[in-house]
Parts: C-alpha cells; structure tokens; sequence
C-alpha cells in the first residue's frame, strides 16, 4: 500500500529524543531513531508514545507507518465530514507496549488495539501487528491499515453521535441484545474503513495489487466465530461481539466498494440481515 498523500502531526522533540535514548539502551543506533521519530514529527499527526514504549527496529518503521495511515484517515474524514456540513476533529494516536491507562481505563496488549472515546484516542501496541501475522497468518500493509482505520471508523461513529446512542442503549438492554448492538457498532467500523480506503484510493492512488485481499484475509481471520472456533472449537453466537468473518469481510467490502457513509447504516435492518 502507498502511503503518499498528505501526512500530518508528530510525536514531538521530547518524543525523539526519549525514543533515542530507549535505543541506545536497547543497544541501537540513537540517531537513526531520532530520525524516525523526526518523520513522525514531520508527519504532523498527533502520536504520543506511551513511557512503558520501547521501539524495536521494526516496531519503528510501523510507527512511521502508522501514523501515515492516521494522518491519510484524517485528510479523507475532514473531506467527507465537510460534504455533509460538519468539522471533523482527529483523534490522537497512543502506541504502547505492554500495558496502558487510557482515559477509558487500564488496558493491556491482550485487549488488542482500540479506540477511546473518553481521550478521543486510538490506542494501538505495535506487537499486534507482528501477531496478527504469527498467530492468526493476517500480514501486510493494508491489512495492518485496516485494522487502524477500523478504530478510526469508532472515531467517526464518536464524532456522528453514534457511538454514544448505541452505548446508552447497550446499557438498558440484556448482555445478548448489547452484544447484537456491539456487532452493529464493529460492522459499521468495518465499513467506513472501507469508506476511507476508497476515498484514500480515488485520491492518491494508494491501493496496490493484493492489498484488498490482505484487508479481506484479516477481517476474515478476526472474527467472532473463526476466533472461537480456534480456540474453543465450538461458536457461541450470543457472546459475538464484532461480528463473523463473512459479516466482517461483506461490510468492509462495501465500504470499499461504494465509497458512500450513506450506505452504511447495520443499526436499521434486522440483526439476522447483516
């Protein structure tokens, strides 16, 4: 995937310099991640590196690229959100290792990335990505954008008033109906990521052959009953919370199809349609 359009934000001096530091102790060449963090700094996108944050090599090159693909997913939700006569606020970017407080609560690795509303924030250990491709066999560009752009879709539902209707209908309804009202929430994330990447390519050629399929594979490889069926071997459709692989890949393909925010309501039709 091409990361050419318009980038913007950073992590700041501070954030160079202490990224330097860290590589040094970790035996690492300082000034190459000084220069890294600069790109992010150049960058313009709002990332903040959480104290507990101790880059490696690899984990460096996917902040650049991380906060390329949050600074793309501004330039097009500022452009959508302007068509239908609103202002769109970006969220920031927290990368972490380990362990995070976010204004949401504590969260670990485990939880995998996500978003905050609380901060306004996505948060996001790079790790993921390098299991994504051990554990679950999900690699590639735009399949590791995909997974940010979907927390950036929260984001978007934040901003539209969405999320919180949904939270505060989620709060007076059984744990089964919440968990149905969670699979619309996801599914639409799922979707404006592929709004997003449409956009994205209509305006800086970004899509690369294979990079659709690589989106495919991973929202394939995350659902709900692919993971249940990996770890249990059995799926309990009550506790799905994200929704199935085929829902997950049919509404991101939609997204990516139509380019349209209009055409992504999974909270009207009935649940057993989406």
């Amino acid at each position: 995937m091409s990361t050419t359009g318009k980038v913007v934000g950073g992590v700041g001096l501070g954030g160079a310099i202490v990224i330097g530091l860290i590589t040094l102790l970790l035996g690492g060449n300082p000034q190459e991640a000084i220069e890294v963090a600069g790109q992010m700094m150049a960058n313009n996108t709002e990332v903040v590196t959480d104290s507990n944050w101790q880059p490696s090599e690899q984990e460096q090159e996917l902040a650049v690229f991380a906060s390329q693909i949050l600074a793309g997913t501004e330039d097009i939700w500022s452009e959508i959100f302007r068509s239908l006569g609103r202002t769109y606020q970006p969220p920031k970017l927290v990368l972490f290792s380990g362990s995070v407080q976010s204004g949401c609560g504590g969260a670990t690795s485990q939880s995998g990335p996500f978003y905050c509303s609380a901060d306004q924030s996505v948060y996001l250990d790079l790790e993921f990505f390098m299991n994504m491709r051990r554990q679950l066999g999900a690699d590639g560009d735009f399949a590791y954008a995909y997974v940010i752009a979907h927390e950036v879709g929260h984001h978007v539902q934040n901003q539209l008033g969405t999320l919180q209707q949904a939270h505060n209908q989620m709060s007076r309804v059984s744990e089964a109906q919440a968990n149905q009202i969670s699979v619309r929430l996801e599914l639409q994330a799922d979707f404006y990521a592929g709004v997003w990447a449409y956009n994205d390519n209509k305006r800086f050629r970004s899509l690369e052959a294979g990079d659709i399929e690589e989106a495919l594979n991973a929202a394939s490889k995350i659902g709900d009953d692919y993971l249940q069926k990996q770890s249990y071997g059995r799926t309990v459709p009550d506790s799905f919370t994200h929704g199935t692989s085929e829902q997950r890949s049919r509404w991101l393909t939609k997204g990516l199809r139509t380019g349209d925010i209009t055409q992504g309501d999974t909270f009207s039709q009935a649940y057993n349609q989406l």
